[in-house]
């Protein structure tokens, strides 16, 4: 996918943050994917199961776009993926409010998501300032 990845950008913060929060996203899919894969009572799937696919897709984007963001030479287009990662992080944590109202047992590692995501949050932004 990227020709040249930057040697600082494993040691960023934001960046294992980034991939933390994917194999975080991914697991918890995983796991809800067999609470919410059954039929309600009337015969209809739950909609919270497209929100677990949701999250994996949102934060499997994260890390690409802090390499796309650190690979840029141009400042508006450093912003432009700076605001996509912005946009894919509100997302990703509306996703988690929306999962936590679903029928789960998973619940409790949602909430384990969303303070990993408050914690990238503020990475991003004093990141965003470095760049």
């Amino acid at each position: 996918m990227f020709s040249q990845i930057p040697s600082h950008l494993p040691e960023l913060p934001i960046y294992q943050k980034a991939i933390d929060i994917s194999h975080l996203s991914h697991s918890i899919s995983i796991y809800l994917r067999g609470d919410l894969s059954h039929l309600d009572s009337d015969g209809k799937e739950n909609k919270n199961i497209y929100f677990s696919g949701d999250i994996v897709q949102q934060s499997v984007s994260l890390a690409p776009e802090i390499i796309r963001a650190e690979l840029e030479t141009y400042s508006h287009k450093k912003h432009k993926h700076l605001s996509t990662l912005k946009t894919l992080t509100n997302r990703l944590y509306k996703n988690c409010s929306r999962l936590e109202k679903s029928s789960s047992n998973g619940k409790d590692y949602i909430l384990v998501l969303r303070k990993e995501l408050k914690s990238f949050k503020k990475l991003q932004r004093s990141w965003a300032l470095t760049l």
